[in-house]
């Protein structure tokens, strides 16, 4: 154990699809933890979701990089003793499932512990364990309609859009990731291990507490100073927003606009914020005369907060970003593609030719994980035989 690697040692078995359960894993698995990768004989259906290369998606190479993939048929009842060998030597389980079905594969906490009384089991279902809608299925996009983020989140048409960044389910594994960091503190002097129950519904809520409490109180958004938001300049779009007296009087001076800094209708942020419909108009009229580069250069001059609407392209490409050394470019198997990864934040740089910085094809460490727990090459071609294992 290290601050380098705080999780080395311990053993993770995962059973989790898509991005929130396997994203967790991923983390640990970055942390130093031995992430097992339970895949179907299809695979995690995340490795389809969208643009496939060889076998990864996007999505599947994101959330597991570090882990080792294996194959194996849960409906067969011979898989059983395997996954219980690798469940007895595990300190965390991950399981997505929505509820009910980890029970009908054999697979529930109540046994489990048996099994391994210390086990940290997370299960992660997208409207909670209970509950009129507990058993309907929710990718990340139900949730942002469910939850009142998408009523929010409209363009110029007044059309309620989802966003595409996975943002709950993302927001779902860094909650479950802190649930387990804190049960694994907290073990160390427990005699038994818990059962952690974690919903996208329950993290979608979480991370928008702050506009889903003003939203409940106040009614549909509008915006918490004046003058902010995103305008349409002669190329392109910029982001601005003046909150304090002082900023509302710096943006003034850059733009030229003397005659409004005592204007008795702007000398606060809530005068400013009665007044937002005559501001963003003149805001408006003014930004389209000239480039974003222009009002970008001469904002930051005055130190008003702004900035370029970028696209994902220009963002990887832009100074501050190779300053951060932020993306590390890497190869993955099975596909001949470079990929932008996100280096994980307050963690070393991904290097390509570490293993934690490569997501397993499907079912690459099948025979090696069967090896590890005593099974020996006989017995390994058997259960490949029999479909037990791929």
């Amino acid at each position: 154990m290290s601050y380098h690697k705080p999780y080395k040692g311990l053993k993770v078995i995962d059973f989790s699809q898509g991005v929130a359960g396997p994203y967790c894993g991923m983390l640990l698995a970055q942390h130093g933890a031995e992430v097992f990768k339970i895949e179907p004989k299809d695979g995690d259906w995340a490795r389809n979701l969208g643009q496939e290369y060889g076998e990864h998606s996007a999505f599947s190479v994101a959330a597991n990089l570090g882990k080792k993939s294996i194959i194996i048929d849960l409906k067969n009842k011979k898989s059983q003793s395997i996954l219980d060998k690798i469940i007895k030597l595990s300190d965390i389980f991950i399981e997505g499932f929505r509820p009910e079905v980890i029970s009908r594969l054999g697979y529930n906490y109540d046994r489990l512990k048996k099994i391994n009384p210390k086990l940290i089991y997370l299960s992660i279902s997208g409207f909670g364990q209970t509950g009129p809608m507990s058993h309907k299925p929710a990718m990340d996009p139900v949730l942002q309609a469910f939850t009142g983020f998408m009523s929010e989140n409209k363009g110029p048409d007044d059309i309620p859009h989802r966003t595409p960044v996975i943002i709950f389910d993302m927001t779902t594994a860094l909650y479950a990731t802190q649930l387990i960091s804190a049960s694994l503190y907290a073990r160390t002097n427990e005699k038994f291990g818990r059962k952690i129950e974690i919903s996208l519904m329950e993290a979608a809520a979480a991370m928008q507490s702050i506009r889903l409490m003003s939203g409940y109180m106040e009614g549909p958004y509008t915006h918490a100073s004046s003058p902010s938001g995103t305008f349409k300049t002669k190329d392109g779009w910029i982001q601005i927003i003046v909150v304090k007296n002082h900023e509302f009087i710096k943006f003034c001076n850059a733009v030229g606009w003397k005659k409004f800094i005592n204007d008795k209708r702007f000398v606060s942020n809530a005068e400013r914020r009665k007044h937002e419909a005559i501001l963003s108009r003149e805001v408006q009229k003014l930004f389209i005369k000239e480039k974003t580069d222009y009002w970008k250069n001469l904002l930051n001059d005055y130190e008003v907060q702004n900035e370029k609407v970028q696209n994902y392209k220009e963002f990887i490409e832009s100074e501050q970003t190779k300053a951060l050394n932020l993306i590390s470019w890497l190869k993955q198997p099975t596909t001949g593609t470079l990929w932008p990864v996100p280096n994980i934040p307050g963690m070393p740089k991904l290097e390509d030719s570490d293993i934690l910085s490569k997501a397993p094809s499907l079912g690459q460490h099948s025979k090696e994980i069967l090896k590890s727990l005593g099974y020996t090459d006989s017995q390994i071609e058997n259960f490949i035989s029999e479909q037990v294992i791929k």
